[in-house]
Order: C-alpha cells, then structure tokens, then sequence
C-alpha cells in the first residue's frame, strides 16, 4: 500500500489590521510562520508543508524554514476570504505542479505559536487511519458559560440553580483554531473543514493561544521561554558570531577614573571561547553602538574584526554580511539591550545572555544561563564546539 500524501497547508497572508506583519512577527526569534512550518515539518506522517500567501516577504521566510510557498491570488487574499478558499487553491496547486493527488490536506495557523509536532501528526493520523473523516485539536474545559439575555443572565452549558463541582461535571472541549485535517476528497465535495465523522485530538489548555492583538503576541512572547523546548545552535547551524560588547562581554557596569577615563570587566572565560571559535573558522564580528578606545582594544586583543560607533547596527550587520557572503539566517547575534532587537529580527539565531533585559530574552531563541560579562561567551562557544572546546577542521560557511 502507497503513503498516502498527507499536505499541511498554513494560510499566511501579509496583511492584518489586529497585528501588522503579524505572520512574521517573530516569538522566541523565530517568525509566526516559521513556527507554524517548524510544527509541520516535524509531524510524523506530514508528506508535504506549503504556505499560501499573498507576501513576498512570507513566501522568503516560508521557504527558509523549509516550506514551499504558493502564490495566492488577490481575489482569495481580502480579509472577507476564508481559509477553506486558500486550501482548496493551495491543494490544487501542488497537485498541478507536483502530479500527485492529496489524501489527506491539513490546516494549520500561523496564529497558534505553540502548537507540537505531535498533535500536528496525532490530528493528521485520525484522518489517515480512516477513524474519522475530519479531525481538529481541541482543549479540555470545565468553565461555566453564560449569555444575556433581556431578562437578565442565563446559563448556557449549566442549569444556574446547580453548581456541581467540577470533578463532577463532565468536560467539554474548546477548539483552538490550529490545526484541522480533513479527507481530501470529502473536503473538495463539502469546501468546509467539518463533515462526515469528526474526532477531536486533546490538547494542553497551557498551549493554547492564539494571536488576534498586540496583547496576545506578548503574552506569546513571554510564555516562549516557559512553553517551548530549549533549543541551542550547534556549529552546523551557524556560519558566524556576532557579539555586542557593553552588557553582553561586560557586566554593564563602567568605571570612571578622576580623569574621567573608562574601565570595564571582561571574563577571560570568553576571552577563551571567542579564541575557540576563531581557531574553528567561524567568523567573528564585535558589534557596538559605543565609540570607546575600550572596544576597538579588546577586539585587538582578541582579534577579531569590530564595527562601533554605529547608530544602526541592523544596516551595519547586513553590510557586513553581504561583505562577507554570510545569510543572515545563519548568524548568531548575542545581546543584551533593546537597541540589539533589530539585529535580533534580522539573524537566525538570536541570543540573550542571561541578564538581558526582559523584552529581549522574550525575543531570544536562546538564552545563556550566564550573565554578559560573567562568561556568557564562553558559554555559547560551548554550544558550537561542546564544553571542552574542541576544535573542528577549519569550518566554512554555506554558499
């Protein structure tokens, strides 16, 4: 018997009045869409993962994350356009360009940043093991509903008069709006995404979220460090390291003299790490808003390259990555402080250390245990060439 293709299809459009660019909006260092790509991909049984949008921006990111992108049209790309619509053209379209017929099709949403792997392929395999015709992850809930009325409050899933307690009650279950799979025939028949026999996959109440306004995507972004599984980059991951200086090789703190001369504290554990990853061939970069004589010594001293005195180090970083033939999306950028946000959005992995202010941990997709200045550095070159350092034939970045 042939496997069936099983096609994940995430609707991506680039517009959205809630939140703007919401599709690329990243959590944990990684965009929306990303995310969504990430579950799929990493789903048992998922033969194929596509994006639909309207965004060149998305198609790019789509395809980084290993998706394919379909070009959707304007006439399905209003906000009055259902993602049944976006679907079925998707569908097709792989079908037209690959000559393969879909068995099983699933919608997924960019808007659920905590959705698994594992109940991406829990809801696809109720569909392909024939045990429904349509499936859905659904959470457990045991709340008392109410709606009003003229007369006043009434229940809706309880009788106001009897309060059972809640191991009593038995529980029903909230759709979280992120994944739905649905038999492929049967959905171009009835074009909606709930017919014939439908099962529920259970779900974590924890994970649900779902992004409709600025407020939930921070609440998503602070959830991140708590929900997600703990990821560090290995050197196969990354073609290069930059590095902020104040906050992230210090300490933050600075030293003035009665001459008004400035010192800072620097780790020599770093100072080891930086000269590991150097003696691997992994390009190095320190990267600074201060002008300071303090900067350009340290990086003689370790040397590597530095860039300081610079207003936008998101321009400087993509300079110096196009200079250096580098993709942004393989570069590990460590920071500390807000102004480091935009070259967090900008690389593939973006890393706080461990005493980084709270709205870039939130944006990190790692963070150190350590804190800047206390052999943060150290630690993240650990991550690229294991705790003893050891250094791998010279390492050259991907074309």
């Amino acid at each position: 018997m042939s496997t069936p293709t099983v096609l994940a299809v995430i609707p991506a459009r680039g517009g959205s009045k809630g939140v703007p660019a919401k599709n690329l909006a990243p959590v944990a260092g990684i965009p929306l869409v990303g995310r969504a790509v990430r579950a799929c991909l990493g789903a048992t049984g998922v033969t194929d993962v596509v994006v639909s949008t309207d965004d060149p921006a998305i198609a790019d990111a789509a395809r980084a994350f290993g998706a394919e992108a379909v070009q959707r049209p304007a006439a399905i790309s209003g906000d009055t356009a259902t993602s049944e619509s976006a679907v079925l053209h998707a569908v097709d379209s792989f079908e037209a360009a690959h000559g393969r017929t879909v068995d099983v099709v699933l919608l997924v949403q960019c808007t659920s940043p905590f959705l698994t792997p594992e109940e991406v392929a829990e809801t696809a395999a109720k569909v392909t093991s024939g045990e429904a015709d349509t499936a859905f992850t659904a959470a457990p809930s045991h709340g008392f509903l109410w709606k009003r009325t003229e007369d006043g409050a009434v229940g809706v899933n309880h009788d106001k008069a009897h309060r059972p307690r809640r191991q009593d009650r038995e529980a029903e279950y909230l759709e979280t709006g992120s994944v739905y799979a649905m038999a492929a025939d049967g959905f171009r028949t009835h074009q909606h995404r709930f017919f014939g026999r439908t099962a529920l996959v259970v779900t974590d109440p924890a994970r649900v979220l779902e992004i409709d306004d600025p407020h939930d995507l921070a609440r998503s972004r602070a959830l991140a460090p708590l929900l997600d599984t703990p990821a560090t980059p290995g050197l196969t991951d990354v073609d290069a390291v930059v590095i902020d200086f104040d906050g992230t090789q210090t300490d933050d703190r600075v030293h003035i003299d009665s001459e008004g001369r400035e010192f800072v504290s620097v780790h020599r554990g770093d100072g080891l790490g930086i000269a590991a990853m150097r003696k691997a061939g992994v390009p190095l970069l320190i990267l600074s808003t201060e002008q300071n004589p303090v900067v350009a010594a340290r990086a003689r001293k370790l040397r590597i390259p530095v860039l300081h005195g610079v207003d936008r180090k998101d321009l400087a970083l993509k300079q110096w990555c196009d200079e250096q033939g580098i993709d942004p999306q393989r570069v590990l950028y460590a920071g500390n402080d807000v102004n480091d946000l935009p070259c967090f959005h900008l690389v593939g992995w973006p890393v706080a250390v461990g005493s980084a202010h709270d709205s870039v941990r939130a944006a990190a997709r790692a963070v150190t245990v350590t804190p800047g200045g206390s052999g943060a550095i150290r630690e993240i070159a650990a991550w690229l060439l294991g705790p003893e350092l050891h250094i791998p034939e010279p390492h050259t970045p991907n074309a």
